[in-house]
């Protein structure tokens, strides 16, 4: 079916009191604005399904969420697993992330598998941890992470604890592909809009509903204190600290831990520490974007904050901001607190002896250099992976049958693995242990900014910059489709002064990578640039690098290099 007909089968089968037949009547007659609902399925991207929400079949909504939820349930039941291990569902501070939850969780139960179910909103990280703990099959988790207030989505993982992939991921996108939006849809929806969207959830035999609660938040807070580096005569944790959860999942564990690891100004930010779908004062609840951190970096001048430090709204990615020497503050990108947070880790296990021999640290094929370097200094092997924490941690039990063991797990997009418990992105640790190593600085008489500054020193001033390119839509995907047949079809061999010297087209898979759509080039000066469309967001990624031996010189490169293929992308 077209987009005109799947529109008019959406009418059709619609009840009349249905909120998303009222919202698909408004737009009857709008051939562009049909073909964005319904030109393709809402699929399987980097992190599960993820998307705008509202009526269509590429929007999440009650019917796309629960056609997921029937595939994957029928996956399970024919995977051989016991669907009495159960899946483990948490949910976000986003429009319909409990309402998804609840319904994920009826339907599920009905079929027999049992739900662990969060009830209220919880981390991704945590969600990660349960499922190992509790000896799950999958998980769920109803978030858009990082995306605008327009946005939810859907996080699938699998009984290691991170999110599916490979046979996994294909075998539940074939079953749900089996399935159409109205199939066996009884009883599951109520209505499709605001509070009591569905109805509440229940399970056939009351020990396949298991609500989760302070018990299981109490082991994933003691594994984040686990982590800790170092002993409390080592730290000063007087050190004043500036947090935002940005309205999101991460503000209940990070208050608890700073008050039981004894940070005696650890200061929240109260404007976004409550939940808020609207995110009202902070409009893109993305850390990586410093906007972010607007009211962060005023609170943190008022009360003369040696570190700023942001969790997205599902608390899996984390962000840092530092004094900039001018009355402000400076953010750091995700390069830069991997590196710092390898760095400390590693210098603090060494000096204490407990660094293993055989540790291992994994990076996408897109994150920089420094943090690899640092690793090589230490002994650590390093692994690369794809993009994504599916990934990166998909790389954990090859590197374990080879003899590793995990130390480390980063991503240049501000997501940190620090340890093995959580198989995903844990803002909340990764911010505990950056909050240590400012506490650690201040013990020594310095700071973060200058515990960088000396890493640079030691191996090289490393300079990096992300730019995206957002094209929405149908459209919007085809702008991006054509630009990387350019680059793939040109084969350009110079970038303004930069003279490529070799070039890796993941296309097909390179070593022991697999197949990607991701162009990496690299320049006679030891320069180098990646190229990849996003896999949760409607944009193309450019990732830019730059190592020289000061920062001037790191800066002025790094400038030319950007310049000079925006010149290309520019004419395409």
């Amino acid at each position: 079916m077209n987009a005109q007909e799947k529109y008019m089968q959406w009418m059709e089968k619609l009840p009349e009191n249905d909120p998303l037949r009222s919202e698909l009547e408004k737009i009857a007659g709008d051939e562009k604005e049909i073909s964005e609902r319904f030109y393709q399925d809402i699929v399987f991207g980097t992190a599960g399904l993820r998307g705008i929400c509202g009526a269509g079949t590429n929007r999440m909504n009650s019917y796309t969420v629960g056609r997921a939820t029937r595939g994957i349930a029928n996956y399970i039941l024919q995977s051989g697993e016991d669907p009495l291990k159960g899946v483990v569902i948490a949910y976000d501070c986003r429009y319909f992330s409990r309402e998804f939850s609840e319904l994920a969780a009826k339907i599920l139960t009905e079929r027999g598998i049992r739900v662990y179910l969060f009830p209220s909103l919880r981390s991704t990280p945590e969600l990660s941890f349960t499922i190992r703990k509790v000896g799950a099959v999958s998980g769920i988790n109803m978030t858009a992470s990082h995306n605008p207030k327009e946005y939810n989505g859907y996080k699938v993982y699998w009984s290691d604890g991170a999110q599916i992939s490979g046979e996994v991921s294909d075998g539940m996108q074939r079953e749900i592909g089996k399935l159409g939006f109205f199939d066996d849809v009884s009883g599951e929806i109520k209505t499709a809009g605001g509070k009591g969207l569905f109805e509440e959830t229940t399970a056939s035999s009351e020990d396949l509903l298991v609500m989760l609660g302070e018990e299981m938040d109490r082991e994933y807070y003691d594994y984040v204190k686990s982590m800790r580096q170092r002993e409390d005569d080592e730290l000063d944790r007087s050190v004043r600290i500036v947090y935002t959860p940005l309205n999101g999942a991460g503000s209940i564990p990070m208050e608890v831990l700073s008050q039981e690891e004894g940070y005696t100004s650890f200061f929240i930010v109260p404007e976004q520490k409550e939940p808020d779908p609207e995110f009202t004062t902070v409009g893109y609840p993305n850390p990586e974007d410093p906007r972010g951190f607007a009211l962060a970096e005023e609170h943190g001048k008022e009360l003369g904050a040696e570190i700023l430090i942001a969790t997205d709204p599902d608390g899996d990615r984390m962000a840092v901001e530092i004094p900039d020497g001018k009355g402000g503050y400076k953010p750091l990108n995700g390069n830069q607190t991997g590196a710092l947070l390898i760095a400390y880790m590693a210098q603090s296990r060494k000096e204490k002896g407990t660094l293993p021999e055989n540790a291992a640290m994994i990076k996408s094929i897109v994150t920089g250099n420094f943090g690899r370097v640092i690793c090589e200094d230490y002994g650590i092997r390093v692994f690369e992976a794809l993009t994504g924490f599916k990934n990166i941690c998909g790389v954990i039990p090859r590197a374990q049958s080879m003899g590793y063991e995990y130390f480390f797990g980063y991503e240049e997009s501000i997501g940190c693995a620090p340890g093995e418990a959580v198989r995903d992105k844990d803002g909340v640790c990764a911010g505990m242990l950056m909050a240590e190593l400012a506490a650690w600085c201040k013990k020594q008489g310095s700071s973060v900014g200058e515990y960088l500054e000396s890493l640079y020193q030691k191996y090289g001033y490393y300079a990096e910059k992300q730019v995206s390119l957002v094209r929405e839509g149908r459209e919007g995907a085809a702008q991006i489709a054509h630009i990387m047949d350019v680059f793939r079809g040109e084969k350009p061999q110079q970038f303004g002064r930069f003279t490529v010297e070799k070039t890796i087209d993941y296309i097909d898979g390179y070593e022991d990578i697999p197949a990607s759509n991701v162009l990496i080039y690299y320049m006679d000066d030891g320069s180098w640039f990646a190229v990849r469309p996003s896999g949760t967001e409607p944009k193309i990624k450019f990732y830019f690098y730059v190592k020289k031996d000061s920062a001037e010189a790191a800066a002025s490169t790094l400038h030319d290099l950007r310049d000079a293929v925006n010149a290309m992308t520019a004419g395409i």
